[in-house]
């Protein structure tokens, strides 16, 4: 009988599906340019209206440096100009401006400079520094000065931290876009100040800022930028709460600045939402110093001092297209912040945007295998538009940013692909056979052809399923000492016994290969229940063999213990083989999975392992942690426990005393190396915790534990 070929028509769509959560999570630039250009897009359609706010912009423009001359100015002209501002009601005044180096007009400095007539110049010394009186200015009250963060730089013994960062959870440092150092204005300068912000713009590839830190890392410790020194000086407010996630990765929720919560990036940082126009924002510097600005018509306003010169080149790529000030993009990021009218990417985006990715993917792919090219077609175009409307619905009506082009992307790649398998392959279905196989070991799987002689699927089905793996230890070399005849029959009495526990909790047979067993459960016949019938068909097992073994010494005969491996997982069953002979078995890497536990009890001395995966379907099986174990061949750690059932010594229910020890060793903690070795003596007859106790004396920590030989 010839067995026909399966249909993998299916794997299409599901291999499309892994191929684009892998590429997203890969995230490579052009999918950044093609999400951010969909942002920003959202912006142009529907930006920000410009309200006049409490947030103003004092403007080094290319008319004030033409009335005033060139920058930089006399610091007693930003002395004056900070007395002014804060006369005219300014809450705070912040400069995106940084004085790093000493007045040049200062009379000590003009005194160097014309020394070569000492007795003329004499009387240069005698008057006030400039930065002397710019520091009595600052000094007043309410201002800010900004410093700027660089790669590669070094980082000033003296920056003024006028603020305490206090995290609210996991350390926040390790998310902060980091820089080794900064340029920061003079020490008597931030020592004066209110606040001290670093001034740094992080752009996207293709130049444009989209998004404004609120903390920074600078020389290994969090310091805040210019806008969250604006915002915290305005309400008098000495520090800030930064909620970190749980969620390993996640990084940075919210940070809390006085009375305000700001949504934040996992790296602190806040998008930009954007306005046309807002020239009502600005006020010219020339004008404030002039003296044309009325009494109280800044009050309790933030005032930015910036430039929108273009010789002094801090201009900014918009989403909104065009070149705008670096000092407005500040304005834009308090504006939106004191308003409430924010623009988030949450945490969570991305793990929805996964999902959606897997179920629209598969979705349009099943059908466009299933179906005719109309349906197929519309279920498409549905889809895009429910992904491309839920995108823009969330950015228009809640300020969040969701990524619609990567589902977008899968959607219509797993459409052609399984249309184009769909219109080329023949139909791969076959009826089904009635011929079963001429022989099974399992009399379920037997029960199962006979009651249901249509139920042979050709090809396979995927289904959840759990396995146990047993190996007899020390068998071979009992063979070469014992008499052939009686090694066989003491093999074939160990295999019946073990055999009929299996078929007692309505297990498989999937093979016998020496000594060794292999059962699987939930196959042919669906187990709701089939982690549970595993672990007790396990246990079953396990005191059949120790018994076994131990009326086999009592014979004089050295018969060994048995080593059992349980796993569960999604596999392929179903008949394999040729024209001449079928197999019905599981195939897939759970299978694997299996046989590297009951082989791991080796190392470990244990005698029974069983994964996580089977454990959690019974929640009243009592076990105890062995480790995150790396399996030779594998690259991700599996939670592996020892079944209470399966413990070597007399230890305690439940044994606290291990599980604390656990507890310490999975932490990380220094005293699980000491706790394991007190334990380790006080139970010498226990061999997993004698093995914890060795592995950490030479030098390991944590509970990951790798293997490199089976």
């Amino acid at each position: 009988m010839r067995l026909p070929k399966p249909d993998t028509s299916w794997l299409v769509p599901v291999l499309i599906v892994l191929a684009g959560v892998l590429l997203y999570r890969l995230d490579p630039l052009p999918l950044q340019i093609l999400r951010n250009d969909v942002f920003d897009q959202y912006q142009r359609w529907d930006a920000r209206p410009y309200r006049p706010g409490p947030v103003r912009i004092i403007d080094i423009d290319d008319a004030s440096l033409a009335k005033l001359g060139q920058w930089p100015w006399p610091r007693t002209w930003v002395a004056d100009l900070i007395l002014r501002l804060r006369a005219a009601g300014a809450t705070v005044v912040a400069f995106d401006v940084i004085f790093s180096e000493p007045d040049r007009t200062s009379p000590a400095a003009m005194f160097k400079t014309w020394g070569t007539r000492p007795d003329a110049c004499r009387p240069l010394v005698l008057l006030p520094d400039h930065d002397e009186q710019l520091a009595r200015a600052i000094a007043r009250g309410g201002v800010v000065l900004g410093h700027a963060p660089k790669e590669g730089g070094t980082m000033p013994a003296n920056l003024a931290r006028p603020f305490a960062i206090i995290d609210m959870g996991p350390p926040s440092l390790p998310y902060l876009h980091d820089f080794s150092g900064t340029v920061a204005a003079l020490p008597a300068l931030q020592r004066a100040a209110a606040g001290n912000g670093a001034i740094a713009f992080l752009s996207d590839p293709d130049g444009v800022i989209r998004r404004v830190p609120l903390l920074l890392r600078v020389g290994g410790q969090a310091v805040p930028s210019l806008v969250s020194e604006a915002l915290r000086v305005s309400q008098d407010a000495k520090d800030y709460a930064v909620l970190t996630s749980d969620e390993a990765g996640a990084g940075l929720e919210e940070i809390v600045v006085g009375k305000l919560t700001v949504p934040s990036t996992a790296e602190g940082e806040v998008w930009v939402r954007y306005t046309h126009g807002g020239e009502a924002r600005y006020l010219q510097a020339w004008r404030v110093l002039a003296g044309q600005i009325p009494a109280g018509s800044l009050r309790g306003d933030v005032v930015l001092v910036g430039t929108s010169a273009k010789g002094l080149l801090d201009l900014r790529h918009s989403p909104l297209g065009g070149i705008i000030p670096g000092v407005e993009v500040h304005a834009l990021a308090l504006e939106q912040i004191l308003s409430g009218d924010t623009l988030e990417r949450p945490n969570w985006a991305r793990g929805l945007e996964a999902c959606i990715i897997v179920v629209m993917g598969l979705l349009v792919g099943f059908v466009a295998l299933s179906a005719g090219a109309v349906w197929s077609a519309l279920i498409v175009a549905l889809t895009l538009a429910a992904t491309g409307w839920g995108g823009w619905w969330a950015y228009s009506r809640h300020g969040l940013l969701l990524d619609p082009v990567a589902p977008g992307l899968v959607v219509v790649l797993s459409f052609l692909l399984a249309s184009l398998r769909h219109h080329i392959a023949t139909e791969r279905r076959q009826r089904w056979v009635r011929q079963a196989f001429a022989r099974y070991v399992s009399p379920n799987l037997v029960r199962h052809i006979v009651e249901n002689p249509g139920a042979l699927e050709l090809g396979g089905s995927r289904r959840e399923c759990s396995f146990i793996f047993t190996d007899l230890a020390g068998f071979t070399s009992l063979m070469e000492k014992l008499d052939p005849v009686k090694a066989v029959t003491l093999l074939n009495a160990y295999l019946d016994n073990m055999i009929r526990i299996a078929f007692e909790h309505d297990g498989t047979l999937d093979r016998i290969v020496g000594d060794a067993v292999a059962i699987m459960f939930s196959a042919p016949i669906e187990q709701t229940d089939h982690r549970r019938r595993a672990l007790r068909c396990a246990e079953a097992m396990h005191r059949f063999a120790c018994q076994y073994a131990a009326a086999a010494k009592s014979n004089g005969v050295p018969f060994g213990l048995t080593r059992i491996g349980i796993h569960s997982g999604a596999v392929t069953v179903g008949n394999f083989g040729g024209s001449t002979i079928f197999d019905y078995r599981a195939l897939g890497d759970p299978v694997n999975t299996a046989s590297r536990l009951e082989s791991v009890n080796k190392q470990l001395g244990t005698l029974v392992c069983v994964s996580q995966a089977t454990l959690s379907g019974a929640d009243e099986t009592a076990a105890r942690p062995v480790g995150r174990l790396v399996l030779k061949g594998k690259t991700e750690p599996l939670m592996v426990y020892e079944p209470r059932f399966a413990i070597r010594c007399d230890v305690p229910d439940p044994d606290l005393a291990y599980e604390a020890a656990y507890a310490l060793m999975a932490a990380d903690e220094d005293a699980a190396r000491q706790t394991f070795e007190m334990l380790a003596e006080q139970r010498p007859d226990d061999p997993l915790t004698q093995f914890h106790a060795r592995r950490l004396r030479t030098g390991p920590t944590g509970d990951l534990i790798v293997f490199t030989e089976k």
